[in-house]
């Protein structure tokens, strides 16, 4: 590593098993609420089968509990938290020992914030970490480039935060390359480039995706002019070099003016303005000029050089015709040759701050070597790797000893492959999405889809009250209580799909659906579909009571998967340090944890 400084202390491997271990323990009886489906609601009367209680109880404990929590103290609750101690053990009775329902709501709300992700005390706070990474360095600020103009505003947050992270660990390992897993279209690694310098290789399964990075240069096209004329006000120096080479022809001119203005009264030499000396120039110009040599009076030798050199880092990361020329690029074309020259030599100088995107399907066995002909020692990073990309991510970073760091954000968890699903089906698949640590594999711990499905919603960022849209979902498990009794059908592999929004009642839902599905809706009159409307709307309170169990117990199911991940790596010989860290704002990006770590030094 380059740098030297200590990173924050975490928690050792034998302490995250006794978490998980809780956890689990928690997990192997609320598990079924997760796995539940809510297709089949009425038709496998769910809830008279998984809670002992009425549905309004559960609705009123639920929201005077996330109300309570919303409204208590940080310090209020750390003491809650220190009260529980070895956690589940001093928890009252959850579950009925012998039914296996759901019989204290008010026991389960508490355990289900116990174990989240936050209030299990596993994540590294991202400032502290940012602090030990940069040391005594200052921050590099890199090109003043603003990704909300050409992404929305999630991406935006997630990538400028993401990107100073993994600038500030190539900064202290001394790294220049960076591997994008899933880059899509290439946002993040389009902004590793062009504001912090650094070398980056986006791979992508897709050739759509690859080629989106076509539509990500159309969009940079469409806010050239912006960026090209902040280019010549900003910090990079290009500004202040036109005004000093003015200036100078300038003074010749002006100078017995301003001698004169010199040796005026204190009172006119008041009067003079900074336009005295640069006529020509707008007041905003001056302005910006004005700022910029203040700035350069604080920044380090090494940022200034920075700016220089990235002058015009944007254009150069462009192909040839991204641009499109204006008027007045026009009528600059035949600029003298000093000034082609010096466009040449800040080309070259970027060569190696470049995005290429690259097709390829990563697995876990993927040799990067064969990817990547001049691979160096690098970073691995994925914003939001989906499935088992995230989990190949870790494997791909612990084997291969070029890469050195690993920052992986990963999602779509429901699409995750488990070893221990699907155990009567014969596969040849060695490496799953799920479990990855010695643990759980012994456990033969398995989630399922359905819960890892609902792993997706997250408590933390869905608000109690709100819940889902239960009048969509009441249709469907209706529907299906249809298809059932008068179609014969248990299961069915196809989907309804989104056709509720396209309904405007529930008489035109069963109806459109039936058809996409299939089935003759014809044979259904208007008061056999409505009898059955009208037989479970007095129970769609229990179907909206359990959505909102569901959705409690969803940051449960979230932190199994980290924490699998992040023993994983606790559990690697070749790993120096390893840490789960809260990136995001969960308001503006629901999957905002990342697993971070870097090897030891060979």
């Amino acid at each position: 590593m380059a740098a030297s400084f200590p990173l924050p202390v975490t928690q050792d491997l034998s302490t995250l098993r006794a978490k998980l271990q809780g956890l689990l323990q928690f997990l192997r009886e609320a598990l079924s609420i997760s796995s539940a489906h809510t297709v089949d609601f009425y038709t496998e009367s769910v809830w008279k089968q998984l809670v002992d209680l009425p549905p309004e109880t559960v609705l009123g404990v639920l929201r005077r509990s996330a109300a309570e929590a919303e409204a208590r103290s940080p310090e209020a609750r750390l003491l809650v938290e220190a009260e529980m101690g070895s956690g589940i053990a001093n928890f009252p009775q959850i579950f009925c020992e012998t039914s296996q329902k759901l019989v204290s709501v008010e026991a389960f709300a508490l355990a289900v914030r116990y174990y989240s992700v936050q209030n299990l005390g596993i994540c590294t706070p991202f400032e502290q970490l940012l602090t030990a990474l940069r040391g005594n360095q200052k921050q590099r600020t890199g090109e003043n480039v603003k990704p909300d103009e050409f992404m929305n505003l999630k991406k935006s947050h997630e990538v400028q935060v993401m990107s100073e992270l993994i600038s500030s660990i190539a900064d202290y390992c001394g790294i220049k390359q960076v591997i994008d897993l899933g880059s899509g279209k290439g946002y993040l690694s389009s902004f590793l480039s062009l504001k912090y310098g650094l070398k980056v290789y986006g791979i992508d399964s897709s050739n759509t995706n690859t080629h989106g990075a076509k539509e990500r240069n159309r969009k940079l096209k469409k806010h050239w002019k912006v960026y090209h004329t902040r280019s010549k006000l900003d910090g990079n120096g290009l500004a202040l070099k036109m005004a000093k080479e003015r200036k100078v022809q300038d003074e010749i001119k002006y100078k017995v003016d301003i001698e004169g203005i010199c040796n005026n009264s204190p009172a006119n030499q008041g009067k003079m303005s900074t336009s005295d000396f640069l006529p020509d120039f707008s007041d905003s110009v001056i302005s910006n000029i004005r700022t910029q040599m203040e700035n350069l009076h604080v920044y380090s030798h090494r940022e200034e050089n920075l700016c220089f050199e990235n002058a015009f880092s944007l254009i150069d990361l462009l192909p040839i015709n991204a641009v499109e020329p204006t008027s007045l690029q026009t009528s600059k074309r035949n600029m003298s040759e000093a000034n082609k020259e010096r466009r040449k030599m800040i080309s070259k100088s970027n060569e190696s701050n470049i995005y290429s995107p690259l097709t390829s399907f990563i697995t876990a066995d993927s040799e990067l070597h064969d990817i990547i002909k001049d691979l160096e020692d690098c970073l691995m990073v994925g914003l939001h790797t989906c499935g088992d990309l995230a989990p190949n991510t870790l494997r791909i970073f612990t084997s291969q000893p070029e890469i050195k760091g690993v920052c992986s954000v990963g999602c779509c968890y429901h699409l995750l492959s488990e070893e221990f699903e699907n155990l009567h089906e014969e596969s040849t698949q060695d490496k799953w999405g799920f479990p990855m640590c010695h643990y759980l594999k012994e456990e033969r711990w398995c989630c399922g889809r359905n819960a890892r499905m609902s792993a997706c919603l997250a408590l933390e960022r869905v608000a109690v009250g709100q819940g889902l849209p239960t009048e969509s979902l009441f249709y469907r498990a209706v529907l299906q209580d249809i298809i059932k009794e008068c179609y014969g059908i248990t299961k069915c592999d196809r989907h309804v799909g989104k056709i509720y929004s396209k309904s405007s009642s529930f008489l035109d839902y069963a109806r459109k659906s039936l058809k996409k599905l299939g089935l003759d809706e014809s044979k259904l009159p208007e008061k056999v579909i409505m009898d059955y409307y009208e037989k479970y709307k007095p129970r769609m309170n229990e179907l909206e009571a359990f959505n909102m169990l569901k959705v409690v117990l969803a940051p449960c199911i979230e932190t199994l998967i980290l924490l699998d991940r992040l023993c994983y790596l606790k559990e690697q010989e070749n790993i120096a340090w390893s840490a789960l860290v809260k990136l995001f704002d969960p308001v503006k990006s629901p999957r905002c944890y990342a697993i971070i770590a870097l090897k030891k030094q060979q």
